[in-house]
């Protein structure tokens, strides 16, 4: 005879009140399983962190390896991100001979990311040797382990969103995504700060173990995490020919669809240039270690998470989505002059400010112009404008990275030649360079953000539902 303990009635009644993502799961797609199958999105925020935060520190300050190359390596991930579309639709058609779609996608992204993750420690070694014979050997193996990790994040996380998708009931999947989504950002976060703890007394050894350790990672838990979720069901018909150009010309004749991509593409380009060279910032102009610098990785995450969270409050209250992306825009003025500032005034306590004031603009911005997206008129096309939405916000994202850290040595090499005076002599130019540059272009933003605002006052409307930034690339 089983004892039944009854529950309390505030646990029942307010349950969802204190766990914010309990109302996701449904009797189809229990908590339990939804969990375990979010362990994906935990997967691709390690290995954003782990390139974006330590290894261009690393390769930059401590294997001298030159930025712009660094940067145009760490950018390539973004290269195939306008294909997530693609993926996208290939997935949904896949006519695979064991009844599965999305598991052969997910089980392809893992393993491409568990290849260019085992290449790169062999990569690093031959850098940190810094032979002319071996260097560019070096080179060449972290630029191809970097394409496999490229091609790994997209199709892991197109395929795991859209199974997800699959797997929850129509309306929760909104709050299906929103949680896939702050898995991301606490996969980013958690594995920053491991990476700080572990690279605190830094070796080349120890950074290799690392890398390796992370490959093991990536491949078990992505197999834990598919594990069981598709089932098996019967072939699929033939794809459809010629209707995605058909579409995307019909979208880009949505009005305001233009502009809103620009808006997109100018403000993912001006929160992005800093990505690549923050941290060599940190370590090289304010003498910040490499678990020091690993850690602003986390900062800036936890920015963004906090604006996730206050975007649902203010949307609720009235506010309006453009309006919300100009002050994440307006926000980040001062976040730049606070890392500017802080080489001159010597404050790593200003500059942890500033990089958190990033995050969080950032985050506002994303999630305003999402909410926008989500806003145009045209439900049959409200699929593409996201994918629109994402390749857009991906592909700036990667050439803000490469352009960030090309624009910091040609200017650098100007400076400490003494082409541009005395006074600009100094390391602190070429970075100084580029966060100026975001700031202007910010600006720019601003100016580009006003028309949408005043156009949509026009139009009637609409009620406001609860967030749950469905379809939320990473």
């Amino acid at each position: 005879m089983k004892l039944r303990l009854p529950m309390p009635r505030w646990l029942t009644a307010y349950g969802t009140r204190f766990m914010p993502f309990a109302d996701a799961a449904s009797p189809e797609l229990p908590m339990a399983r939804l969990l375990r199958l979010s362990l994906f999105q935990v997967v691709i925020g390690m290995v954003v962190a782990l390139m974006v935060g330590t290894l261009n520190r690393v390769m930059i300050v401590e294997l001298q390896v030159p930025t712009w190359w660094v940067a145009l390596a760490v950018a390539i991930p973004m290269v195939f991100a306008p294909l997530r579309a693609l993926i996208g639709y290939r997935s949904d058609t896949h006519p695979s001979a064991l009844g599965l779609r999305r598991i052969p996608y997910l089980w392809t992204g893992t393993l491409l990311l568990f290849g260019g993750l085992a290449m790169m420690p062999f990569s690093l070694l031959l850098l940190s040797e810094a032979a002319e014979k071996t260097v560019w050997a070096g080179q060449l193996g972290a630029g191809l382990a970097f394409v496999l990790i490229g091609a790994g994040l997209q199709v892991t996380q197109t395929a795991g969103i859209a199974l997800a998708n699959d797997l929850a009931t129509e309306d929760k999947r909104p709050r299906v995504v929103a949680l896939l989504y702050s898995m991301l950002l606490l996969g980013m976060i958690g594995s920053s700060v491991i990476f700080g703890l572990l690279l605190a007394d830094f070796s080349p050894k120890r950074l290799i173990q690392v890398i390796q350790g992370a490959a093991v990672f990536v491949a078990v838990v992505n197999l834990v995490s598919m594990w069981k979720q598709e089932a098996r069901q019967g072939k699929r018909g033939a794809r459809a020919v010629g209707g995605f150009s058909a579409s995307w010309r019909e979208l880009m004749a949505l009005p305001r669809m233009r502009r809103f991509l620009w808006t997109v593409a100018l403000g993912s380009l001006a929160f992005s240039m800093q990505d690549i060279v923050l941290e060599p910032y940190g370590a090289e102009i304010l003498g910040l270690g490499v678990g020091e610098t690993s850690s602003l990785t986390a900062l800036g995450a936890g920015g963004s998470m906090l604006a996730f969270a206050l975007s649902s409050r203010w949307l609720a209250s009235g506010w309006h989505a453009c309006r919300l992306a100009s002050l994440g825009v307006l926000l980040g003025l001062p976040a730049f002059a606070m890392v500017i500032f802080a080489a001159p005034l010597a404050s790593i306590p200003l500059f942890r400010t500033g990089v958190f004031l990033i995050g969080f603009g950032s985050g506002l911005f994303s999630v305003g112009m999402l909410v926008t997206a989500m806003s145009f008129s045209n439900p049959r096309l409200s699929g593409l404008v996201l994918g629109a939405w994402g390749a857009v916000q991906a592909t700036a994202t990667g050439v803000a990275m490469a352009l960030g850290g090309a624009l910091r040595d040609a200017v650098s090499g100007l400076a400490l030649s003494g082409r541009l005076g005395e006074v600009l002599n100094t390391p602190v130019t070429g970075y100084s360079f580029v966060y100026h540059l975001e700031i202007y272009l910010l600006f720019v933003v601003l100016i580009a953000l006003g028309p949408l605002l005043r156009s949509s006052r026009k139009e009637k409307p609409q009620a406001m539902v609860r967030l749950g930034l469905a379809e939320l690339p990473g």
